[in-house]
């Protein structure tokens, strides 16, 4: 057999990863997995988390950093990326994980200002950031794009109104980065979260019966995940397993769509 046909370039051992969202939650989950395989790692968020930047310095000097920007505002991503090509060259894995929750608002709920809000930090920083990214992504034959994507882009349900627009967005994003740049080598697919625990969600854990009991109920796992299984699969999207996936929106969401 020929195996030419099957062939494809193989990533390089140590990865160029940046992650957004990556102090909290799913993202910081996504740094330290990637830090703890030896890959180099740039951490961007709106937020800085002195402690965890502290503690990942000192833990993997040579291979994290941290950046902190509103990667709703292209010209802050632009800068951050001139910073980026000047040391890194290229970038072997973009994770745009960073995301809002809307309170599951209907419309009748959602003013523009809150629409406008949702959208922009769930929708324009996958645009931005991969907009920017793209010249040093399509530079590389491996590169691997890999969106945060949930279950509310696939069903209703999952989110209120803007949320689940914004994420349905992101999962038609990645279909298209998918069909236009495969053949140069880009490889991109999306997550799906279900139930993860995480700061983000935390209001759904108070109170006496908690938001959370009944989402667990309604799981066929009966129970929530951890960031750490999302940041698992993220690690198997960004291998050479993953080569030949592409335009996939991968649910990890314990059967709830099933139901």
């Amino acid at each position: 057999m020929d195996t030419s046909y099957t062939d494809h370039p193989k990533l390089p051992s140590q990865l160029k990863v940046v992650v957004t969202g990556g102090m909290s939650g799913i993202g910081s989950s996504q740094v330290q997995h990637f830090l703890k395989k030896g890959h180099r790692v740039l951490a961007v968020d709106l937020k800085e988390d002195t402690a965890l930047v502290n503690q990942w310095t000192a833990s993997y000097p040579k291979t994290f950093s941290f950046r902190k920007a509103d990667c709703s505002d292209l010209m802050a991503v632009t800068a951050l990326f001139q910073e980026l090509k000047a040391s890194w060259k290229t970038i072997d894995v973009l994770c745009n994980t960073a995301g809002v929750l809307d309170d599951y608002k209907p419309l009748d709920k959602t003013t523009p200002e809150t629409w406008q809000a949702i959208i922009s930090n769930n929708l324009q920083v996958v645009y931005n950031m991969t907009y920017t990214a793209l010249p040093m992504l399509i530079a590389n034959p491996t590169s691997r794009l890999i969106n945060m994507a949930s279950i509310a882009g696939l069903t209703a349900g999952g989110g209120g109104i803007a949320y689940t627009t914004a994420k349905h967005a992101i999962v038609g994003f990645t279909k298209q980065m998918a069909y236009d740049y495969a053949g140069q080598g880009l490889v991109a697919n999306a997550i799906a979260p279900g139930a993860i625990m995480t700061p983000m969600n935390q209001a759904d854990f108070e109170g006496e019966n908690p938001m959370a009991d009944q989402v667990m109920a309604q799981t066929p796992a009966k129970r929530w995940a951890s960031p750490d299984e999302v940041a698992a699969l993220t690690l198997f999207l960004a291998s050479d397993q993953a080569a030949y996936m592409q335009g996939n929106t991968l649910p990890l969401d314990g059967g709830w769509l099933i139901r």
